[in-house]
Parts: C-alpha cells; sequence; structure tokens
C-alpha cells in the first residue's frame, strides 16, 4: 500500500511519536498550525471519515479517546480543537482517516 501513514505506523517513515496502542498511532504534525498539533490514526487503513461502517464504530470514539488523553498529557487545560477532515473539499490530503489536535493558542471561528 501507497499510504504514507501506513508507512509512518510501520516505522518505514520516521516521525515523532507522541503515542501508540494496538489500535492507534500519533504522532507530531510535520507542519504545524498550533503549538501543539497532533495527529491520530487508526492502524487499521480507512481511506476517510465517509468510509467508516459499524464495525468501526468502537474505533473512531477510541480515537477521540487518545485526543482526550493527549490533550491532558500536553497541558490544554485552557481547550483544544479536535478536526477530522474528509475528501478534497474537507481538506484532507492523506487518504487515511486521521484526528487533528490542535491547542496551545487560542482557536480562531470559523476555521476556513
Amino acid at each position: 500500500m501507497d499510504c504514507i501513514f501506513c508507512k509512518i505506523i510501520a516505522g518505514t517513515i520516521p516521525s515523532k511519536k507522541v503515542y501508540e496502542d494496538n489500535l492507534t498511532y500519533a504522532f507530531a504534525d510535520i507542519d504545524p498550525k498550533a503549538p501543539v498539533h497532533l495527529l491520530i490514526v487508526p492502524k487499521k487503513h480507512i481511506p476517510s471519515l465517509a468510509a467508516i461502517d459499524t464495525a468501526d464504530t468502537a474505533l473512531v470514539g477510541h480515537l477521540h479517546a487518545i485526543a482526550n488523553r493527549l490533550a491532558a498529557e500536553h497541558t490544554l487545560s485552557k481547550g483544544y480543537r479536535t478536526v477530522i477532515n474528509t475528501g478534497a473539499d474537507g481538506g484532507q490530503t492523506v487518504d487515511h482517516l486521521h484526528v487533528h489536535l490542535l491547542g496551545g493558542r487560542q482557536m480562531h471561528w470559523p476555521p476556513g
């Protein structure tokens, strides 16, 4: 498979890992948009949120639980933002489901 996130998970492309368990891998974004900008990805290759099915419901919840855990570990007690971009019009640039965790500064609205 020619998926950059699958290669990062496999260790063939280096990353700054911040968390790993049997379902997920989290690492620092190489082009951060906030002082804390982490990506939380499932180890299972799922192209996007639009591609999930009912069997993936617990996994999507787990990604958010890990985002919450990492927010606490990175002292984002004043708040943080999670983002899942879906499809080209949604801003998705890597076709592997992932959650952006952003924090460490005031977020603005609307975001895009």
